[in-house]
């Protein structure tokens, strides 16, 4: 038996999200259709994460068991002969039989990309958040570093309990916010991530932009566990997940 570790990359604009639903077209459901006409297996597929409606994939991995033959570096073009043109398989590799996709991740880093411009780009129609208001960057890159180390992120995190239970502690290792050109990126790694954390910060670095919170006023927020003491949740078109580390 091989446990074999694809990654892929998909355009979430058509799909609810990674994760099979009754009513609703997703990543895994395309994904193992493709699978099934390679192998003619339907393993259990493990995903890295769960990402919602509209939400892209620059890198995502997934993990499985089979007994099919087929080399490693030839999957990839096997699948991409009926994966549909928003998905992409971009390697493959043999890993140890214990290996978990998403368990056996030690980290990720998404990027959250926003127009800011006065005019919308429809080339960038659901893969940037639009918003026309001139935004400080380095204001709201300086409210980001709070963001720092460990901590309980219960403010940044919409309480749903079929995802999440237990420990909301998360060290984030990194975070910026950069401007190239009217693209403004913010960038966060992290050992893990709450449900909607990554869109709850960029709303609340928004607000920051506006002057409805100083950058100074996040680390009260975060003390506050409070999810009504940060910004909104911004909208899913702008963010990625980019980075899978193992």
């Amino acid at each position: 038996m091989r446990n074999l570790l694809v990654t892929i990359r998909y355009d979430g604009r058509s799909y609810h999200g990674w994760q099979v639903q009754n009513n609703a077209d997703s990543v895994q459901e395309r994904f193992q259709e493709a699978l099934y006409k390679v192998i003619g297996e339907k393993p259990d597929i493990k995903g890295c994460s769960r990402t919602d409606a509209g939400v892209h994939a620059n890198m995502f991995c997934i993990s499985f068991h089979t007994e099919h033959t087929i080399p490693a570096d030839r999957l990839p073009f096997a699948l991409n002969r009926f994966l549909p043109d928003s998905i992409a398989a971009v390697s493959t590799v043999e890993v140890p039989g214990d290996f978990h996709a998403r368990y056996s991740c030690k980290g990720k880093e998404y990027i959250y990309k926003i127009l800011n411009s006065p005019i919308r780009d429809p080339f960038l129609t659901g893969y940037a958040l639009h918003y026309w208001q001139r935004l400080d960057e380095r204001l709201m890159n300086e409210a980001a570093q709070h963001f720092t180390g460990r901590h309980d992120f219960t403010s940044f995190c919409t309480v749903d309990p079929h995802r999440q239970k237990g420990d909301f502690h998360r060290t984030v290792k990194n975070i910026s916010v950069t401007r190239d050109g009217d693209i403004i990126t913010v960038t966060i790694e992290a050992d893990g991530f709450l449900y909607n954390m990554v869109r709850i910060i960029v709303g609340t670095l928004l607000y920051t932009a506006q002057g409805k919170l100083a950058p100074d006023d996040i680390p009260d927020i975060i003390k506050a566990l409070d999810r009504s003491k940060a910004g909104p949740t911004a909208p899913p078109e702008g963010l990625y997940l980019n980075r899978v580390f193992y």
